[in-house]
């Protein structure tokens, strides 16, 4: 049993990886069928033999060339992430209206080898740390902000993160697909979407709806496009705001509102008698103006 083993491994050893006894040259399928007057099942019986022996040289050579091609961890600090990294930094801080040359493709191609070489869950981390710190400027930039540019700005920092995330997600694709939806079962977009909630518009919602209000029951001080953005937006971020400011959100919103309830008609009649009421204190006298309206008093005189 032991010569056996040895001999065995004496063929394993061979420079050539040949597979026959020592000093015994092995022949090629086609020489064997030539030198030989086996019948043709021993030929094809050696070709297909050769074939599976081709097939595993194959796929040793390329199981070595992949672990030849690894990316190790400090690898993947010092090449592949400081290029995401820097394409990741152009896309949060150019505006809507500019027009960066980024290589999207070289981009893809990283995060593709990346998670290839069983680098997911540190991609993950680390893009998601940067857009953290990102955002947390954004937040203190915000901060910093007066309260009559507040609603502007940060219209302008929902827009312009936006507007990044319609290029970020695309391209780490293959990271959401393999790793965020089948390990933590979530989605790239909703992730990011949630930090932006998390890291700035929790922190200046209490300061927002104020101004927001403010500037509904003023028009015009703010740009009907601008309000609705934001109002929009907020909800979209976080749809169980609407109770800190339901008449705002419900100008806003389509469907708000509770459904109207036929036994509350009589209640409906009272607020719209209500409001005509104040829109006449306030000047807007619709049916009186109209009524004594140049155009009117002539359209009366030649009937008369």
């Amino acid at each position: 049993m032991e010569e056996m083993e040895e001999d065995a491994l004496e063929r394993i050893e061979d420079e050539n990886h040949n597979c026959g006894a020592e000093g015994v040259s092995v022949s090629s399928p086609a020489q064997v069928c030539v030198d030989s007057d086996s019948s043709s099942d021993t030929c094809e019986s050696d070709s297909s033999a050769s074939s599976a022996a081709n097939g595993a040289a194959l796929l040793f050579s390329s199981t070595s060339k992949f672990f030849l091609n690894a990316m190790t961890a400090e690898e993947y600090r010092t090449v592949y992430w400081p290029k995401l990294e820097r394409a990741i930094e152009h896309l949060l801080t150019q505006s809507p209206m500019e027009h960066i040359s980024i290589s999207y493709e070289q981009i893809y191609s990283h995060v593709y080898k990346c998670v290839c070489q069983q680098h997911s869950e540190l991609l993950y981390n680390d893009l998601m740390w940067k857009i953290t710190s990102h955002l947390e400027q954004v937040s203190s930039e915000l901060q910093a902000s007066p309260p009559e540019h507040l609603i502007e700005n940060f219209n302008l920092a929902l827009t312009q993160y936006t507007a990044a995330l319609h290029c970020i997600v695309p391209v780490f694709i293959y990271m959401n697909k393999f790793y965020i939806e089948t390990k933590l079962n979530r989605d790239l977009r909703d992730d990011l979407m949630k930090l932006f909630s998390d890291h700035v518009a929790e922190k200046h919602v209490s300061t927002l709806l104020p101004l927001l209000k403010k500037a509904h029951s003023m028009p015009f001080q703010v740009k009907p496009s601008t309000m609705a953005s934001v109002v929009k937006g907020l909800y979209a971020l976080r749809p169980d705001w609407v109770p800190l400011a339901p008449a705002l959100f419900s100008r806003f919103i389509p469907q708000i509102d509770a459904p109207a309830l036929e036994s509350q008609l009589l209640y409906y009649a009272a607020q719209d008698k209500t409001l005509q009421m104040e829109l006449s204190e306030n000047g807007f006298c619709r049916y009186r103006c109209l009524q004594t309206s140049p155009v009117s008093v002539n359209k009366a005189k030649s009937h008369a």
